[in-house]
C-alpha cells in the first residue's frame, strides 16, 4: 500500500484505499493507495509553513544540486517510469517516454536557473541612494495537478517552486496517483529538509479544499477545469493569495489552400489525436479554406481509419485508451450531440474492442459543422475533431477566434505572409506555424489568453512571476 509524504515521511492515512486502475487492461491493477483526507492536508501544510524560513533563504547550490538530482534520475528511469505513466494514464509508450524525459529536463532547467535568479541595482533620482530590486520567494505553493499530463505537469509546478526558495504542498489527480508516488519518492532522495516538499494523494473536495482555502498558502497553481478554476480564484482572490491557472482549450488549426497537403494532415492527425486527444492544445477545430478543403478532409480521413487504436503498452499502438469510463461517456455524449446539432460524423465514434477490456474509442471526424455549435465551443478531451469550410484566410481567421479559449492555435501555410499576420492576430497564448498545436518546449513559457488561463505564464523564466515576489530596496550613503 502506497502513502502520502508528509514531512519528510511516508504516511498511512487510515483505512481509505484508493485503487489505480490501467484504462489498456481494467483488470490490471497498477497500485493501491492510502487515501488521504483534510486532516492529512492541514498537516501538510503545518509542515510546510514550518519549513518555509528556513528554505526561502538557502544556498543557491543547495537547490541547485537538489533539482538536478531529480532531473538526472528521472531521465536515468525514463524508460520505467514511461512505461508506468503510459500503464496508469493510457499515453502510449513512446509518448508516455516523452513525457516522462520532459519531466526530467525541467528539473534540469530550473537548477541552473537556481543558480541564476538575478536582481537590480539602479541608483536613485535622490542623491547617494542606491536601489537595489530583488526576488523572494512566495512561501508556501499549493500544486493541484490533472491526470492528462501525470509527471510533466507535476515536474514543471514542482520545479520552479523549489527553485525559487518555496516549500510544495502538492496534490496529483487520483485518477493518476502512481506516477505523481514515482516522483514522490525520487524528490524524497533528493536532499531537501522535511517539509519543504509535501504529497497528499486524495479526494479534491477534501485534500483540494484544504490547500485552497488555507490561509497559510500564499499561492495556488491549478491546472483543469474552467469551473474548478474560477472556484479556485475565487477562493484566492478573498484571502489576497496569488493564483495561477491553466484551463481548457478548443484550439483551431487553420489549412489554407496553399498548404502543403500531406504536413498539414499530419499536423492535423498529430495535434487532435495524438494523446488521444486529451490534451488542452489539441487541435480538435480544423479550419480549410475551400479550395483544398476536399483532398485535405478525403486524405484525413483516409489516414485517420489506419490508426491503430489499442493497449498503450503494445508495439505499434497509436492512439491509446481514454483515460476512464467516464471519460469515455462524456466523449460518446459530446459525439451523439454533435449528431444532433446537424453535424455530419464522416467516421469513428465508436467503442473499440480490442484483446484487453479498455476504454478504446475509434477517432472521430465531423464536417459539415457551424462554429456556433456546441461541438465546435466546448472542450471534448478526447480524439474527436471538427472540420469546416471557409472561403479565405480572412474567414479562417475569424472562426479561429470566435471562441471562449485562448491557449494554442495553429496555421498550415507556405505563405510567409499569412503566417505572419496569424502569429500577431490569433488570440492564443501560443501560435504554431506548420507544427501540431499541441507540443511545446520545456524552457519557454507556457500560457493561453481568455478563458485558457489567468495568473502569470508556466515554464521557463517567466515562471519566477508567479513563484516569486519583487521587493525593491533603498539605500542612503552614510
Amino acid at each position: 500500500m502506497k502513502t502520502s509524504y508528509i514531512n519528510g515521511s511516508f504516511i498511512p492515512s487510515g483505512d481509505r484505499v484508493l485503487s489505480n486502475i490501467n484504462p489498456s487492461d481494467t483488470s490490471d491493477v497498477v497500485d493501491q493507495f492510502s487515501r488521504a483526507g483534510r486532516a492529512e492536508a492541514e498537516s501538510a501544510i503545518a509542515a510546510a509553513v514550518a519549513a518555509a524560513p528556513a528554505w526561502g533563504v538557502s544556498n543557491p547550490q543547495q537547490r541547485f544540486d537538489a533539482l538536478d538530482f531529480i532531473g538526472s534520475e528521472i531521465l536515468a528511469r525514463r524508460e520505467e517510469l514511461g512505461a508506468l505513466l503510459s500503464r496508469e494514464e493510457g499515453k502510449t509508450l513512446p509518448e508516455g517516454i516523452g513525457e516522462v524525459t520532459r519531466a526530467g529536463y525541467l528539473f534540469k532547467f530550473f537548477a541552473g536557473e537556481a543558480v541564476r535568479i538575478g536582481g537590480e541595482r539602479l541608483e536613485s533620482v535622490r542623491a547617494g541612494a542606491t536601489v537595489d530590486i530583488t526576488r523572494e520567494p512566495v512561501g508556501v505553493v499549493g500544486i493541484v495537478t490533472p491526470w492528462n499530463f501525470p509527471v510533466a505537469i507535476p515536474s514543471w509546478k514542482i520545479a520552479p517552486a523549489l527553485c525559487y526558495g518555496n516549500c510544495v504542498v502538492f496534490k496529483p489527480a487520483e485518477m493518476v496517483p502512481s506516477s505523481a508516488w514515482a516522483l514522490a519518492e525520487i524528490i524524497s532522495r533528493a536532499g531537501l529538509p522535511d517539509g519543504v516538499f509535501n504529497m497528499v494523494i486524495g479526494p479534491g473536495s477534501e485534500v483540494g479544499d484544504a490547500i485552497v482555502t488555507s490561509k497559510d498558502v500564499q499561492a495556488i497553481t491549478f491546472t483543469g477545469s474552467v469551473g474548478t478554476g474560477a472556484t479556485i480564484a475565487q477562493h484566492c482572490a478573498a484571502r489576497m493569495a496569488k493564483v495561477q491557472l491553466e484551463l481548457g482549450g478548443k484550439n483551431p488549426l487553420i489549412v489554407l489552400d496553399d498548404a502543403n497537403l500531406e504536413q498539414a494532415v499530419e499536423v492535423a492527425i498529430q495535434g487532435g489525436f495524438y494523446s488521444t486527444g486529451q490534451r488542452c492544445t489539441a487541435s480538435s477545430r480544423l479550419i480549410v479554406t475551400k479550395g483544398i478543403h476536399d483532398d485535405f478532409v478525403a486524405l484525413l480521413a483516409e489516414r485517420t481509419k489506419a490508426l491503430r487504436v489499442g493497449h498503450a503498452l503494445a508495439e505499434g499502438t497509436q492512439i491509446g485508451p481514454v483515460v476512464s469510463e467516464s471519460q469515455l461517456k462524456q466523449d460518446l455524449s459530446y459525439i451523439k450531440l454533435a449528431q444532433e446539432e446537424g453535424a455530419r460524423l464522416l467516421m469513428g465514434g465508436n467503442r473499440v474492442e480490442a484483446e484487453t477490456e479498455g476504454y478504446f474509442l475509434q477517432p472521430a471526424i465531423f464536417t459539415d459543422v457551424d462554429n456556433s455549435m456546441r461541438i465546435c465551443q466546448e472542450e471534448v478531451f478526447g480524439p474527436v475533431v471538427t472540420v469546416s469550410r471557409v472561403k479565405d484566410y480572412d474567414a479562417a481567421l475569424a472562426e479561429a477566434n470566435d471562441t471562449p479559449f485562448g491557449l494554442s492555435a495553429g496555421i498550415c501555410t507556405t505563405s510567409l505572409k499569412h503566417a505572419e499576420h496569424y502569429k500577431r492576430h490569433a488570440q492564443a497564448g501560443m501560435v504554431m506555424v506548420n507544427m501540431p498545436t499541441a507540443g511545446v518546449d520545456y524552457h519557454v513559457p507556457f500560457g493561453g489568453t481568455k478563458g485558457s488561463s489567468y495568473g502569470p505564464r508556466e515554464q521557463g523564466r517567466y515562471a519566477a512571476d508567479f513563484y516569486t515576489r519583487v521587493k525593491t530596496a533603498y539605500q542612503m550613503a552614510n
